[in-house]
């Protein structure tokens, strides 16, 4: 016996209602499949990346600090034995080799080269390369070097003035008043820099600015707490997840690593991911899905100095 298909929807619809659509976001709409775990390397104290930890290791970290700025402390012995640090200019070649115009380079060709980048004003990540002052002499390698300059800054160099630092290790920490991590000359420059640098930013400020209640859900949905969160900011973002940096008033402030569901390889992917985290997490919270994921566990405690 046919049952007449109108009468049926009605009937299921009335039977099994389906939960609501959640607002819409003001972010890019994307479809997710929401199956995944979430894991977290950070501690109560700064622990160098592990290959499970999905955060970057600390060469890619320091590739993308010396991409994404322009300016730099360097610093030489002068001719009286004192150190001295100068404020530069520097681009960087496709390993990461820092290139600057000095009119009176230092007799001593030691030096550190100190690059810091801000992070919506919530975090300083730094790296300081250590290495020779080196002039090149081959015009070749001259003129690749200007044009790497001339990149950077639209403008030609002064060859005669062109010089670079031949990078022996690098000294990357994560924030101000922290300890390092030493990375190796080959991994420095083995390294590729973080295919989202040239977007994380306007990324970040669009999420804070226009989805923060997507945030506050994050902390709630995808962090196991046992504390109230009274606000919530991302900090960055980058091809493996978010670092989110988290207000109580009971327990103080703290950094929280959510990675994505799956690496992302440009701001499209980003966009994709933060969309359907979104989703779910909405689900969830509504209780219209389970969370059939491990939320993170581990939290970084932030403690202010300095006025910071």
């Amino acid at each position: 016996m046919k049952m007449n298909l109108q009468i049926l929807t009605q009937s299921l619809s009335t039977h099994f209602p389906l939960p609501p659509f959640p607002p819409k976001s003001k972010f890019l709409q994307a479809k997710f499949k929401p199956s995944f775990k979430l894991c977290s390397s950070l501690s109560t104290v700064s622990v160098p990346p592990t290959k499970t930890s999905h955060k970057p290791f600390p060469a890619e970290v320091s590739r993308t600090i010396m991409e994404l700025s322009s300016i730099g402390t360097l610093s030489t012995l002068a001719q009286d034995g004192w150190p001295l640090g100068v404020g530069v200019r520097f681009a960087v070649d496709a390993e990461g080799t820092p290139v600057l115009c000095l009119p009176q380079p230092s007799p001593d060709n030691r030096s550190t080269l100190h690059v810091q980048l801000d992070q919506c004003g919530l975090r300083t990540p730094q790296c300081t390369i250590q290495g020779s002052l080196t002039k090149p002499a081959d015009a070749t390698i001259l003129r690749r070097f200007d044009s790497v300059w001339k990149k950077r800054f639209g403008e030609a160099a002064d060859v005669d003035n062109l010089y670079t630092v031949d990078v022996q290790r690098v000294l990357q920490m994560e924030d101000l008043n922290e300890d390092g991590v030493w990375v190796t000359s080959s991994d420095y420059k083995n390294e590729n820099p973080d295919p989202l640098r040239n977007s994380a930013e306007e990324i970040v400020n669009e999420i804070n600015n226009n989805n923060r209640e997507d945030v506050h859900r994050f902390c709630n949905v995808y962090v196991d707490l046992d504390f109230q969160v009274s606000e919530a900011k991302m900090i960055w973002v980058d091809r493996l997840g978010f670092d989110l940096r988290i207000y109580s008033p009971q327990k103080g402030v703290f950094d929280v690593r959510i990675p994505f569901p799956r690496e992302v390889t440009d701001e499209k992917g980003a966009k994709s991911s933060f969309n359907g985290m979104s989703q779910l997490a909405w689900e969830v919270e509504k209780n219209f899905h389970a969370p059939d994921f491990e939320k993170v566990k581990q939290l970084k405690k932030i403690v202010y100095s300095g006025g910071r």
